[in-house]
């Protein structure tokens, strides 16, 4: 068991662990509420206790002492052919349309990860990163939480219902059963307030 003297005795020689806590952000209010969430109730008792004795050291943004990593995936947009007529003809889709979804992808996850990354700014001791990846989110959102050894991982619940969850599957349900660390789901506020 570490002792308050022991902390400050590893602040002092450097060997502080930085916390990396990972959220999932996608074009929901739930993952903004579950950015928020967090921002207001777990970074408010960390930087307030993270250390306290060398408050000017923490401005350095070399000795910041926990990481926000806000993570946005996007499904792979898969070149398709269209039934264009009887007999089994096929119409592909040209490459144009394909790098214009890719481009408004690109565009749209942008577009989250700044808004995300603005709720962040006034909050101190935070290295806040944002990643895109493509696939499928709860996979994509478990495994990147695996390699990138991620302390805590947030992420917002829709309420989807049971028969929705059954067929659409659920990203918090998913990353509940497979994350290889702890996750805090959080709920909106209409579903607390029932």
């Amino acid at each position: 068991m570490e002792t308050e003297k022991g902390k400050l005795v590893a602040q002092q020689e450097g060997l502080v662990k930085k916390t990396r806590i990972m959220v999932g952000i996608d074009e929901s209010d739930e993952s903004f509420h579950g950015l928020q969430w967090t921002l207001d109730n777990l970074f408010g008792c960390i930087t307030a206790t993270a250390a306290p004795e060398q408050p000017e050291a923490n401005d350095k943004a070399g000795s910041r002492l926990i990481t926000l990593s806000l993570v946005h995936v996007q499904q792979a947009f898969h070149l398709q052919y269209v039934p264009a007529g009887p007999g089994g003809t096929a119409f592909c889709i040209p490459s144009s349309v394909e790098e214009s979804v890719k481009k408004a992808q690109q565009q749209i996850a942008k577009a989250l990860l700044s808004r995300a990354s603005d709720m962040c700014k006034d909050k101190m001791n935070i290295e806040v990163e944002t990643l895109v990846f493509e696939g499928d989110p709860k996979e994509k959102i478990c495994r990147a939480a695996q390699e990138m050894h991620v302390d805590l991982l947030v992420v917002g619940s829709r309420n989807l219902g049971k028969f929705k969850r059954a067929f659409l599957g659920s990203v918090s349900d998913y990353c509940a059963q497979h994350a290889n660390c702890p996750i805090l789901i959080v709920k909106s506020p209409k579903e607390t307030s029932n």
